[in-house]
Formats: structure tokens, C-alpha cells, sequence
């Protein structure tokens, strides 16, 4: 089995920025999503507290998540959102367990 690799970014927003990190979230994730080397690419804002955000990025492998990181649209999502940031942002990185890579469900 060869592992995908999965981040998890962890994002809080200043609260009056909410719609706007969103509005630039969803064009970096509809954009990741084009790349060939991104198995999902997905957006969720928590329901108890809308200023936290997961960035949940799944890669085909290493050099896809590098690859990502020099793309225009990441470069342009990285710049435009850093002033929207209540916090420095966070990441954690995993590979999948189940489903496995290669059963079609990725």
C-alpha cells in the first residue's frame, strides 16, 4: 500500500474576516483540486466557534504536497489571507490507515 499524504490545517480568523477568508479558501481549494496530484481538497469551518477553520489536504505523495506549495494560486492564498489570521496557522500531517489508497475510495 503506498500512503497518501494527508494535512490537516488548523486556521482561526479574525471574526470580521470570516467571509472574506472563505471567499479566498474556496477558490484556493477549487483551484488544489485541479492539480493531478490532489486527491481531495477540502474547506470546513467549525460550528461552535465560525472563526476556526481545517484545511483538510489530501496528496497523492510527497512531491505533490511540495508541487502545491509552488503553485500561483496557493502563493496568492498564502500572501492574501495572512493579515486575516487571528493566529498564526497550524499544520499536522497524517497518512491514511483506511480506506486504503488503492480501493478507489480516494
Amino acid at each position: 500500500m503506498s500512503s497518501l499524504h494527508i494535512v490537516h490545517v488548523q486556521v482561526h480568523v479574525k471574526p470580521e474576516r470570516i467571509e472574506d477568508f472563505k471567499a479566498a479558501a474556496t477558490v484556493n481549494a477549487r483551484e488544489s483540486r485541479r492539480e493531478p496530484g490532489v486527491a481531495r481538497f477540502d474547506v470546513v469551518q467549525e460550528t461552535e466557534d465560525p472563526t476556526r477553520f481545517v484545511l483538510v489536504e489530501v496528496y497523492r505523495s510527497a512531491e505533490a504536497a511540495a508541487a502545491h506549495k509552488e503553485t500561483t494560486h496557493y502563493q496568492q492564498w498564502r500572501d492574501g489571507v495572512a493579515g486575516m489570521m487571528a493566529e498564526p496557522r497550524t499544520s499536522r500531517k497524517y497518512v491514511n490507515v483506511s480506506p486504503d489508497n488503492n480501493d478507489g475510495a480516494w
